[in-house]
C-alpha cells in the first residue's frame, strides 16, 4: 500500500532532523575527541585545525561510499552490491599505492602531499577505461558484474604485489600498508580541496539520475518502454561511481562497508525512491565514517586503529543484522 504524500513528507522530516542531530552530534565528538586538550590555548588552534580537516575528509568519503553504494545498487537492482564491485575501488587504491611507491625514486610534477589524491584519482579513472573497454559490445548487466569482479581481483592482487615490493623500506612499506588500511589522520585541507568539487559533482548527478534508476528497478525492458536509455544510464552510472570512489580513496584509503551499509539503514526510512535516498545516504555516509573516525582516535592503544579496521568491525555485523532482519521479515510475510 502506498504511502500518503503528508505522510511520506512527515516521515522525510522526521528523517532529516535525525541526521542533522546525528551530524551534529558527531562534528562535536570529532573536534573533542583524539590526543591532547583544547583547554591548551597553546594547542587549540592546531587541535581544532587538525580535527576539522579529518571531520571534513571523513564526512566527504563516506558521502561519497554511500552514494556510490546507492546508485550501483539501483544500478544492478540488488541491494548487496557495492561500489568496489564495479572494480574502481581496487583501482583507486593501486593507483595511490603505485604512487606512494614511486614518490621516493621519481621527481613528480605536482606537491608531494597531493600525489597520492591525483593517484587514486587516475587509478579510479584507468580501472573505469578499463571497464568500459571490456563491455563495449555488451549492455547486460551480469557481465558488467562479473567484469568488475574480475578487474577488482586484478587490482587487489597487483596492490598486494606493489605492498610486497614497498617492504624493501620499513618507512616506504609502513605507508603502504597504512594506506590500504585506510585512514583520514594525514588529509589536511588540500585533499578536502581537491576531493570537494568530486564528491558534490557525483552525488549531484546520482540526484540527477535518479527518476532513470528508479525506472530501471522495474526492469530493463520497462525501463526502456518508459524511455530509459539504459545503457547510457549504465555508462554514466558507472562513470560517476568511479569519481566517487576515487574522491573517498583519495581522503581516506581503502575502507569498507559504507556503501553497502548505509544504503540498507537508511531505506524503510526513506524508501526506495533515489531522489529521496541519495541526499539521505550523503548524509547519513558521512555520519557513519566520521563517527568510525572518532571511535578510531577514542580506542586505547599505542596508535590509532586503521580506519578500514573500524568499518568492517562496525559495518559486518550491522550489515548481518540487517540481512537477517530482512529475511526475517519476508519468511513472516510469505
Amino acid at each position: 500500500m502506498d504511502v500518503a504524500p503528508h505522510d511520506r513528507a512527515a516521515r522525510s522530516v522526521k528523517l532529516y532532523l535525525g541526521l542533522f542531530v546525528l551530524a551534529a552530534l558527531v562534528a562535536l565528538s570529532s573536534m573533542t575527541v583524539g590526543a591532547g586538550s583544547l583547554a591548551d590555548e597553546g594547542l587549540r588552534e592546531t587541535l581544532l585545525s587538525l580535527r576539522g580537516a579529518r571531520l571534513a575528509a571523513s564526512f566527504l568519503a563516506g558521502a561519497a561510499l554511500a552514494v556510490g553504494g546507492v546508485v550501483v545498487q539501483g544500478l544492478l537492482r540488488n541491494p548487496l552490491a557495492s561500489p568496489s564491485i564495479l572494480g574502481t575501488t581496487a583501482g583507486a587504491a593501486l593507483g595511490g599505492q603505485l604512487v606512494l611507491l614511486a614518490l621516493p625514486f621519481v621527481a613528480l610534477p605536482v606537491r608531494s602531499e597531493m600525489a597520492v589524491p591525483i593517484g587514486c584519482l587516475l587509478g579510479a579513472l584507468l580501472s573505469l577505461l578499463a571497464l568500459l573497454t571490456l563491455l563495449r559490445h555488451t549492455n547486460d548487466a551480469v557481465t558488467l558484474l562479473l567484469t568488475g569482479f574480475v578487474l577488482s581481483s586484478l587490482f587487489l592482487a597487483l596492490g598486494s604485489f606493489v605492498t610486497s615490493l614497498a617492504q624493501n623500506d620499513w618507512e616506504l612499506g609502513r605507508a603502504v600498508v597504512a594506506f590500504s588500511l585506510g585512514g583520514v589522520s594525514s588529509a589536511g585541507t588540500d585533499h578536502v580541496l581537491f576531493a570537494l568539487p568530486l564528491v558534490i559533482a557525483g552525488i549531484g548527478a546520482s540526484f540527477g539520475w535518479g527518476k532513470a534508476l528508479d525506472l530501471l528497478l522495474s526492469g530493463e525492458e520497462e525501463a526502456r518502454s518508459l524511455g530509459v536509455d539504459v545503457p547510457r544510464l549504465r555508462w554514466w552510472s558507472a562513470v560517476w561511481v568511479a569519481t566517487l570512489v576515487a574522491a573517498a580513496v583519495s581522503l581516506g584509503g581503502n575502507v569498507s562497508f559504507v556503501g553497502l551499509v548505509v544504503p540498507h539503514v537508511l531505506r524503510p526510512f526513506a524508501g526506495w525512491s533515489h531522489r529521496r535516498l541519495v541526499p539521505a545516504a550523503a548524509l547519513g555516509g558521512g555520519i557513519f565514517l566520521a563517527a568510525c573516525d572518532v571511535i578510531t582516535r577514542a580506542i586505547p592503544s599505542h596508535g590509532e586503529i586503521p580506519l578500514g579496521v573500524v568499518t568492517g568491525l562496525v559495518g559486518a555485523p550491522l550489515f548481518l543484522f540487517l540481512l537477517l532482519r530482512q529475511r526475517r521479515a519476508e519468511l513472516l510475510r510469505g
